[in-house]
């Protein structure tokens, strides 16, 4: 796949009529010739994109006090392990707070009591902090990096259908932007199929309101 056939089809996508909103910028890749029940053709990939998606991710910090500090000071949200017993007996609550945030971070040393007070509920909706990820932290790391890194970070996923549709950026970042996060994206998606190109049907590129284009591939 070529970057100046990417830009291509991006200048063509803006070529719809204008809408009142800025319209997000898709990733759309068919899939064949897999057998989703069989793990090593599934597709679980989380890649932190160049120039970010045009929106930052936010994110949620489970943390005891060795990271409170930096949690409160870094992330969108943090919830003390002094407070878990709060949500573990309020589903409600439970369920807005995972509605609030992209991503959830944990320290290690208390990833089994965040999972028995938030599994319940984040483990169906794939809310738990996932050390794929790297949301998984020591108590002493330095959140800076971590938190950078996943605000621009997107899962590209394929256990249950053949097809996987990512955010790769949005109308107000530069085609040049968006077909860096294209190409870095096809490229690791390639690379975890195991028979590449061959399992790959089509390639497209859509605005939130728009008609797709075709990517040669």
């Amino acid at each position: 796949m070529e970057k100046s056939d990417v830009i291509k089809a991006l200048q063509e996508i803006r070529k719809g009529e204008k809408k009142k909103f800025t319209q997000t910028i898709d990733l759309i890749l068919n899939l064949k010739h897999l057998d989703l029940k069989k793990p090593e053709h599934q597709v679980e990939l989380f890649i932190a994109l160049p120039h970010g998606k045009g929106r930052d991710n936010t994110v949620c910090a489970f943390v005891g006090p060795e990271l409170a500090e930096a949690a409160a000071a870094i992330c969108d949200g943090n919830i003390q392990e002094k407070d878990f017993d709060t949500y573990a007996r309020d589903k409600k609550a439970a369920k807005k707070l995972s509605d609030q945030y992209t991503y959830f971070i944990a320290q290690a040393n208390i990833m089994p009591k965040v999972a028995t007070a938030f599994g319940r509920v984040f483990g169906p909706r794939k809310k738990m902090p996932n050390p794929k990820a790297g949301c998984v932290v020591p108590p002493k790391v330095n959140l800076q990096p971590v938190i950078d890194k996943l605000r621009k970070t997107i899962k590209v996923i394929a256990k249950e259908r053949p097809m996987i549709q990512v955010a790769v950026g949005s109308e107000a970042m530069s085609d040049d932007q968006v077909a860096d996060n294209i190409l870095l994206i096809y490229t690791q998606v390639l690379h975890k199929l195991p028979e590449e190109r061959n399992n790959i049907k089509s390639v497209l590129v859509k605005t939130t309101m728009g008609k797709p284009a075709h990517l040669s591939f």
